[in-house]
């Protein structure tokens, strides 16, 4: 039995809308990393948003552990699926630990208080990711980067079998990117699922297990990131010519060739705006 399994999905926000995405199928397993690429508007959102009952397919079937989502109430799902959206603006300045303690909601009926073992769950996830230091912290105070990880904190403080990521490096500068890639691929390690999406392929070689390319409303290509992301893949996906270059340490990068590239119509017309103006 597969953590989730996604059969022959179909998604539309109404009947008058068209299609976001359609067809899709795939099932991924304890310890597994899905990195989902797509152009931008392509539906990487919206599909990951049905892995946690945020949105409800038309067509098709998620099950998670075994159990149909529509069968799950909210609060099951809470219990298997962590989920970080793409940005979080604080409103208030909580401690870190209330914000990661708020992780534990899924398991405290709504009469009670957190118990000691939530507050000890809390602090585990806080030493897991390094930065128990920032506890007592105000979170509206924190950086980008230790908000993210704050956040990921609080999700890994629901115990969740799964955790979905949506372009969990925005935002973040360059070496907070690889750290949190590196903190991915450690978690997964420990038996953790995780689906995230990306704009960057490297970012697949980096940490991921799997890797689904989505474009034309379904997925183009799915497996091993050394089988699907390949130079021929990535053109058909960005319109742009790539060059895939071996390190020493036999992993793969993804670079971008400046040859062949076509602007819209819409561009070229904006930049000989600009030069009349000049």
């Amino acid at each position: 039995m597969n953590l989730v399994e996604v059969r022959d999905v179909s998604f539309s926000y109404d009947n008058d809308s068209p299609i976001v995405f359609e067809n899709i199928s795939f099932s991924i397993d304890k310890g597994d990393v899905l990195c989902v690429l797509g152009p931008n508007g392509t539906g990487k959102t919206t599909l990951i948003k049905t892995l946690n009952g945020i949105h409800k397919v038309n067509s098709g079937e998620v099950y998670l552990n075994g159990n149909n989502i529509r069968e799950l109430s909210f609060n099951d799902i809470a219990k298997l699926v962590g989920y970080i959206p793409q940005g979080h603006i604080p409103s208030f300045p909580y401690k870190v630990f209330d914000i990661v303690l708020m992780g534990r909601t899924p398991y405290i009926k709504y009469s009670s208080s957190p118990k000691k073992e939530d507050e000890k769950i809390a602090l585990n996830a806080l030493k897991t990711l390094g930065i128990e230091d920032l506890k007592n912290k105000s979170y509206t105070n924190l950086s980008g980067g230790e908000r993210q990880l704050v956040f990921l904190a609080r999700v890994l403080a629901q115990e969740p079998d799964l955790l979905i990521l949506d372009e969990p490096t925005n935002h973040l500068d360059f070496g907070n990117q690889i750290k949190l890639l590196e903190i991915i691929k450690q978690l997964s390690k420990l038996g953790l699922a995780v689906v995230m999406s990306s704009h960057y392929p490297d970012h697949a070689f980096l940490a991921a297990s799997k890797v689904a390319i989505m474009k034309d409303k379904t997925f183009i290509d799915f497996g091993k990131p050394i089988d699907v992301l390949t130079e021929e893949n990535l053109k058909k996906t960005y319109g742009i010519d790539v060059k895939l270059l071996e390190l020493e340490d036999n992993r793969k990068i993804c670079i971008p060739q400046k040859t062949n590239l076509k602007l819209s119509t819409n561009e070229n017309t904006l930049i000989n705006t600009y030069k009349r103006k000049k």
